[in-house]
């Protein structure tokens, strides 16, 4: 897997994702959609479910998971860290 052809794929379908958020809330909130190439491809009721379809689908390793939320997620030190170059 290259790294950063992974890195491109979760930021390409983060940004569709939070495109289609609204939409999905009504049907999906609370589940972890799996997604490739800017298409959600399954949804499934927890992220061990999410993880083990798109190991079985993409032997390549590239695709991303999501939980369907439009609470912030509070990621610990990560969440409040500050790129030196712009503090």
């Amino acid at each position: 897997m290259n790294r950063a052809e992974l890195e491109r794929e979760v930021d390409s379908n983060f940004d569709v994702f939070v495109e289609q958020l609204h939409s999905l809330m009504p049907q999906h909130a609370g589940e972890y959609v799996l997604m490739r190439n800017g298409r959600m491809i399954s949804f499934h009721q927890n992220a061990n479910d999410a993880l083990a379809a798109g190991r079985a689908a993409f032997s390549d390793g590239i695709y991303s998971i999501q939980e369907v939320t439009d609470r912030p997620i509070d990621l610990g030190f990560f969440s409040h860290a500050v790129d030196p170059r712009i503090a």
